[in-house]
């Protein structure tokens, strides 16, 4: 088994590229940060975590693409993801450009996680609208992989069009870096998966062994193989007997949440989880 990481990293919690090389470290595969743009303080739309308020790291997360740059500058072989971008609300030319500059310069280290996303108001502050969001991630992904990989490439959607048109740098990664949607369990979500994207990230890794059926006939309706689909438990608390149930689904890779705080509160976690998990023996409690 694998194991990355999650933090909801913003400007109060420890750096990123610092977290990034003492992740590489102690053995981690993987590394990856959420995205918001913004939170408009109309707040119309409900937490998604059930709390009453919004918890303040929304209001503050960094720009993850800047973010990644700066740890994958410091770092050789932790690979680097976002965890998740919210593609709806992100022009899709510049944002190819972007992850596949990013992919370059840290050697095809890249992975793509994304979401429809929820905050309503987010979106509409980004000319969305959110009863059309599956639809622009759809387009988005379809357009991504266009600019990745044609020498000319162009697109003509309901929601994204472009001209025939030159993009480089194109990404180490043939095809560009693996697209892995970000959701909870549902049909929709999952029927994307089928189609679009590489993988699918269960957020919280609860409810896959009851999701593999549609999974599976989502992947028959569109003549795709079901273990062409990397599943990797997103966000998930480290547990043993977790890690063996997911094994037993034949999944390599668990992406597991740590604190989002300082240094001295997320190292202690790191060094824990190092130990626990088996990515690094006895860790040096001076380093990173």
């Amino acid at each position: 088994m694998r194991y990355g990481l999650t933090m909801f990293a913003t400007d109060t919690t420890w750096r990123i590229d610092d977290l990034a090389v003492a992740a590489e470290e102690r053995g981690f595969a993987s590394l990856y940060i959420p995205e918001h743009t913004h939170i408009p303080v109309s707040r119309r739309t409900p937490p998604p975590t059930g709390d009453a308020e919004l918890p303040e790291g929304y209001k503050r997360t960094l720009d993850p693409f800047v973010a990644l740059a700066a740890a994958g500058a410091r770092t050789e072989r932790i690979r680097l993801g976002t965890g998740i971008a919210l593609l709806a609300q992100r022009e899709p030319i510049v944002t190819a450009k972007a992850v596949a500059t990013l992919d370059l310069l840290t050697g095809g280290r890249i992975d793509l996680g994304i979401g429809f996303g929820w905050n309503v108001d987010e979106m509409e502050n980004h000319g969305v609208d959110p009863a059309h969001r599956r639809e622009r991630v759809r387009e988005t992904v379809l357009a991504l992989r266009a600019l990745w990989t044609d020498d000319v490439a162009e697109f003509s959607g309901t929601h994204v069009r472009f001209a025939p048109s030159w993009s480089w740098p194109k990404p180490v990664q043939p095809g560009g870096p693996p697209v892995l949607l970000g959701s909870a369990p549902g049909p929709k979500a999952l029927a994307a998966v089928a189609e679009y994207c590489d993988g699918w990230m269960p957020i919280g890794g609860a409810g896959i062994r009851e999701a593999l059926p549609t999974l599976e006939a989502a992947c028959a309706e569109v003549g795709r193989d079901p273990a062409s689909v990397t599943i990797v438990p997103f966000g998930t608390l480290y547990e043993p007997g977790k890690v063996d149930y997911y094994a037993s689904l034949g999944i390599t890779e668990v992406v597991l949440r740590i604190p989002a705080g300082p240094r001295d509160e997320v190292l202690p976690e790191l060094d824990r989880l190092a130990v626990a998990t088996g990515t690094g023996t006895d860790p040096d409690p001076h380093r990173g």
